[in-house]
């Protein structure tokens, strides 16, 4: 085993690359995992299939020969509003939508891949046996989370997502798996992180279809992550209105959770509200602002006249690029159902005119949520 300094000079060297937290542990399978298969019985991972890949509960399977795994956190917290307070930073009366914080810039993936890449380059000017490597940012058959926690970066919360006691939880999670024999972060006789939740249920209370089923344990069929990212039917009715304006991902548990209260902000320019430059033939219009559509508190409207072809163009550096496009324009129906558009206004007048136009998509699914936003915006004005 490499000695405890070489472990010391990978943290170090992950935060000089960028990263915020950097840990090392052990390929070893951990008391959770075996929890993963009570919670996969339960069908609490919905549709999500690749989650019942039989590596993820042993990361001895994930990749031959493997004895470490260094896990990396990088902050994408930014200055802007929080979910539970944006609305109130709207500047006009566009009926706008909710995309998860860590959607606003570019993609999150490539961003992290990259440093992480670096971070392998440097293990190999570092270290002159040959040893193998392998990058994963939600890609792999890995459970990111667990491994964070025994590398020593925080304890798993109510709200299932990793917390820590200096950032709190708003950061992306990397992992590097290697054949390198590295002495962990925590020594044998110290523990992870202590569980610092305390009587505290802010997230289970906040969430507004129930989701958290009992602390540490969701449900993601109920989930509005899941259902406006992951799923791709017609949203079951009974969560239409709780998902209010979410168009991707959903924020609550972390903006009601009082660790995030003095999270640091992050210094990474990718993580920024970016800007969706209208294309002068496909997305320009009148009401199309100069400097592009932000993804920070994004005009519905916007999102769901949108084609498939704008929708490739504009996202193809997002992670939004996730839900597809038939999920973005469908999240977006749903939201114009449940924002206060009022009859006998312009923005009124717009709405249904694009809905009237979306209930007769050849797409059964948009179709079907546009005729319940209708319904819904019309019940609202009689």
């Amino acid at each position: 085993m490499k000695p405890k300094a070489e472990t010391a000079w990978i943290e170090t060297r992950a935060k000089a690359d960028g990263f915020d937290l950097c840990g090392v542990v052990r390929a070893e399978k951990f008391p959770e995992f075996a929890h993963t298969s009570e919670w996969l019985a339960r069908g609490y991972a919905g549709e999500m299939k690749y989650l019942t890949d039989p590596r993820r509960g042993d990361p001895a399977t994930a990749m031959p020969e493997i004895r470490s795994v260094i896990v990396c956190g990088l902050n994408y917290n930014t200055k802007a509003p929080r979910s539970t307070e944006a609305q109130e930073h709207a500047d006009d009366d566009e009926p706008r939508g909710w995309i998860s914080r860590y959607a606003w810039g570019s993609d999150y993936h490539s961003v992290l891949q990259e440093k992480l890449e670096a971070l392998v380059s440097a293990l190999r000017e570092r270290f002159e046996e040959a040893f193998q490597a392998r990058s994963y940012v939600d890609t792999g058959p890995v459970q990111e989370r667990l491994l964070a926690k025994y590398a020593g970066l925080g304890w798993l919360g109510k709200n299932t997502l990793l917390i820590n006691q200096r950032i709190g939880s708003w950061f992306f999670l990397g992992a590097i798996l290697t054949t390198l024999d590295l002495a962990p972060t925590l020594s044998e006789v110290e523990t992870p992180p202590p569980d610092l939740c305390g009587s505290c249920r802010r997230c289970i209370d906040a969430c507004p279809t129930a989701a958290i089923v009992e602390p540490y344990v969701l449900d993601a069929r109920r989930c509005i992550s899941y259902l406006t990212i992951e799923f791709r039917g017609s949203i079951p009715e009974e969560f239409r209105e709780p998902i209010g304006r979410h168009v991707f991902g959903c924020d609550i548990c972390q903006d009601v959770c009082p660790w995030n209260r003095r999270a640091p902000v992050t210094q990474e320019d990718a993580f920024q509200p970016r800007a969706i430059a209208p294309d002068q033939s496909d997305f320009a219009n009148e009401n199309d602002p100069i400097e592009g559509e932000s993804l920070l508190l994004p005009r519905l409207e916007w999102l769901a006249a949108m084609n498939e072809e704008q929708f490739r163009k504009g996202f193809r550096n997002a992670a939004v690029k996730r839900t597809k496009w038939r999920g973005l324009v469908r999240n977006a129906c749903i939201a114009l159902g449940n924002a206060e558009v009022e009859n006998g206004t312009p923005a009124y007048e717009r709405v249904h005119a694009l809905l009237t136009r979306l209930a007769a998509s050849p797409d059964p699914v948009i179709a079907e949520s546009a005729i319940w936003a209708m319904s819904r915006i019309q019940l609202k004005s009689a």
